[in-house]
């Protein structure tokens, strides 16, 4: 490692941390750096740092991706098999509501968490930053 990734891994106490995979901590909500302490306070709101390390999660901005993650390859498919249900077997109402209802919020709203955790985990992994035009 580099000395200035090194810095990364090292928290206020000196202490070196590895380099932890974001597929290993990211989706569980761990933290990026020690793998110890969780990202989240509540459902998806980001700590201020990590509770472990003090890791500042100020560098964690994941926006819209897990949405839109979560929207294009959960709740289209979903939506779908609701609609080609309706078109095909012409169910009553409260069926809709039995099947369709449960499949939206397990395929929309579960997937959330561990897919911001990890966009989260990856951005200190791979250092992202907002991009920015180089000047002479």
């Amino acid at each position: 490692m580099t000395d200035t990734q090194e810095a990364r891994f090292v928290d206020g106490q000196g202490r070196t941390w590895p380099k932890l995979d974001p597929h290993k901590t990211g989706p569980f909500g761990r933290c990026p750096r020690c793998g110890q302490g969780h990202i989240f306070q509540g459902f998806l709101k980001i700590r201020a740092e990590c509770e472990v390390c003090g890791l500042d999660y100020s560098f964690a901005e994941p926006a819209d991706g897990p949405a839109f993650f979560v929207q294009m390859f959960t709740c289209i498919p979903a939506v779908l098999w609701i609609l080609l249900l309706e078109i095909f077997a012409s169910p009553p109402l409260w069926v809709h509501i039995v099947t369709g209802l449960p499949l939206l919020l397990i395929t929309c709203v579960l997937p959330l968490r561990p897919l911001k955790g990890w966009l989260v985990a990856s951005q200190f992994y791979f250092k992202a930053q907002e991009g920015r035009l180089v000047r002479d």
